[in-house]
């Protein structure tokens, strides 16, 4: 038997890439939903908790070719820039970048840039961010040497070079930056000593000007937030840690502890 079929409709669904927001204190996926943004692109959250990116104008081209993509832009040559809100506020928001075209080769699905992994958004805590019973606690005001608080700085905790937490400041330049994973006890390196409930770290401000935010100490004192948040890339910053301004400070950190401090940046 044979007939004709007419087609009445097709429904193509296109992924150029995907991201997947997570906690920067503990890896997990963060369970609601983020505002993220991208000049040119339309970006959709789907029930996995996904933001999938369905379309660029940077790969326009890739819309017409489902099946085989084309070899232009080459893998990566594209820099798609993000911006990502909490509308909860419980997470900071931050700029990001991924970069496009995903290597669509399925023998590669576990490489970091496949286009069948989603790539992970780390979000960092706000000052109001719920923190964990067992936790090691940093509160951290961050000032510039001339008075102005600073937004959108970098902080991490160290130790032997080791990154054990990082965090970011808000507008007022307030940060909390929690420590996950500090046992109750440890060796102790005195000798006097068999045991220790606490740790010595390095504190490290990381700051960039171009990109931070500097607030006049009378408007944080009123609390008149500015009409444009701090959103930073924690990763630029990071990669560009030696050249930037910043401070360092030697501090010792304890689960179930927490600390207030206030660091002061130079800045050029």
């Amino acid at each position: 038997m044979s007939g004709v079929f007419a087609e009445r409709e097709r429904v193509e669904t296109r992924v150029l890439g995907a991201l997947r927001c997570i906690d920067a204190v503990t890896g997990t996926p963060v369970g609601c939903a983020m505002e993220l943004h991208a000049d040119g692109a339309d970006i959709l959250l789907n029930r996995s908790g996904l933001h999938i990116i369905r379309r660029t104008d940077a790969l326009v081209a890739h819309e017409a070719r489902f099946d085989s993509p084309p070899a232009l832009p080459a893998i990566g040559s594209v820099v798609l820039a993000l911006t990502i809100s909490d509308p909860l506020g419980v997470y900071l928001p931050r700029r990001a970048t991924l970069a496009l075209p995903r290597d669509p080769d399925p023998a590669n699905a576990a490489a970091a840039n496949s286009l069948f992994r989603p790539a992970d958004l780390p979000l960092f805590p706000s000052p109001s961010a719920p923190v964990a019973v067992n936790w090691a606690v940093l509160r951290v005001s961050v000032a510039a040497g001339t008075g102005e608080h600073l937004g959108g700085a970098l902080l991490r905790v160290l130790r032997n070079g080791n990154v054990l937490g990082r965090g970011l400041s808000d507008w007022r330049g307030e940060a909390l930056v929690p420590v996950a994973g500090v046992p109750v006890t440890t060796f102790s390196e005195d000798e006097d000593s068999v045991v220790s409930n606490e740790i010595d770290v390095v504190l490290q401000v990381i700051f960039d000007p171009a990109t931070g935010r500097l607030t006049p100490a009378a408007q944080v004192r009123d609390g008149r937030p500015p009409a444009t948040l701090p959103r930073v890339d924690p990763g630029a910053l990071e990669a560009a840690a030696g050249t930037l301004p910043g401070i360092t400070r030697n501090i010792a950190i304890a689960a179930r502890r927490v600390q207030t401090l206030s660091l002061s940046v130079l800045l050029p």
